[in-house]
């Protein structure tokens, strides 16, 4: 499987404060990524940095084997797509609006979306099984309806990356399971697939490696089974949990001591 997304001995972080460092990562086609960390530590730099939104303060990062600095901005657009937290609407937009809008990279200043971009809005709509909210305003959705619209238009975009700052967060556990779902079918389909969880239930269930971070960096990175240990999770999060296999996957409970 082709490396989509590289990172060499990567420093991250903002000005006078680095957050993390020497990160070696590598996410192929096919795969799914979940990066779990407590809060503050540093999963939506890190994302800012994969998305080219903050400067690498060390080592190199990659995009399709180029160096993303070097890329122009439309162009990471066209491969790279983000789905941000808790997307909020804010105009009365329809779904099929809303998606079209992730063609902005492949039009041309003050040019009209065309047949091809309306096309590719169209089968980006199919995928995610989104016919029937096509003409339905995205500020009257529910927040799992939004976040498959919000995919839809990464999608719509082109790019066979994509990246999702947690796109679980505030959903009812129908939504979750309808999100992560999606994200198992594009994996399935070539896409390879960035996401941030607080659940690490949710890697068991959707991701085939898992990065663990915390400040100062990586922690732990393999599979869900290597990673998602009740030693590493009580390191990082600082609270005792048993991970116990129920049905042929694994589930995480905490321990409530007095």
């Amino acid at each position: 499987m082709a490396v989509m997304l590289e990172a060499r001995g990567l420093g991250y972080g903002y000005p006078q404060r680095a957050v993390g460092r020497n990160l070696d990562l590598q996410v192929r086609a096919g795969e799914v990524l979940a990066v779990l960390g407590p809060n503050g530590g540093g999963k939506t730099t890190l994302f800012r940095t994969l998305l080219g939104l903050l400067p690498a303060q060390a080592g190199a990062l990659l995009l399709d084997g180029q160096a993303l600095d070097t890329i122009a901005r439309g162009e990471v657009a066209r491969r790279l797509g983000y789905v941000p937290q808790g997307h909020a609407a804010q105009f009365a937009f329809t779904v099929r609006e809303a998606v079209l809008m992730g063609r902005t990279s492949h039009v041309g200043l003050f040019a009209a979306p065309g047949a091809a971009d309306r096309d590719a809005a169209e089968r980006a709509i199919r995928a995610l099984g989104i016919g029937e909210l096509a003409e339905r305003v995205v500020t009257e959705l529910s927040g799992g309806e939004r976040q498959l619209a919000m995919i839809a238009r990464a999608l719509a975009q082109g790019a066979r990356l994509l990246i999702l700052d947690e796109p679980t967060a505030s959903l009812d556990f129908g939504n979750q399971v309808r999100v992560l779902r999606e994200l198992r079918r594009l994996a399935a389909e070539g896409y390879a697939i960035v996401f941030a969880t607080h659940d690490p239930g949710q890697a068991f269930l959707a991701a085939s490696r898992v990065l663990l971070i915390a400040r100062g960096g990586a922690r732990r990175q393999g599979t869900p089974e290597e990673v998602i240990t009740a030693e590493n999770l009580r390191q990082v999060y600082g609270v005792e949990v048993r991970v116990v296999p129920i049905d042929g996957t694994n589930v995480c409970l905490p321990v409530l001591t007095a």
